[in-house]
């Protein structure tokens, strides 16, 4: 997967101290891209757009739970 070509943003929502926050890069064709800003090196998770249309309306409407350890 080519992410050359990415222009990568924070959420406006983010802390301020950048301590906790995510990049997600939204322009790209037919991939979006989401890391970790304090490791802009690291691994990218990919999602088609469908699926990340779907992860966001999920996470808007509440549905997403931390999941559950032990």
């Amino acid at each position: 997967m080519d992410l050359t070509g990415a222009i990568w943003r924070k959420s406006t929502r983010s802390d301020n101290g950048g301590s906790t926050c995510v990049e997600v890069a939204t322009n790209l064709v037919d991939v979006v891209g989401v890391r970790d800003s304090k490791d802009r090196g690291g691994p990218v998770l990919a999602f088609g757009p469908v699926a990340w249309t779907g992860f966001l309306a999920a996470a808007t409407a509440g549905a997403l739970r931390p999941a559950r350890h032990g």
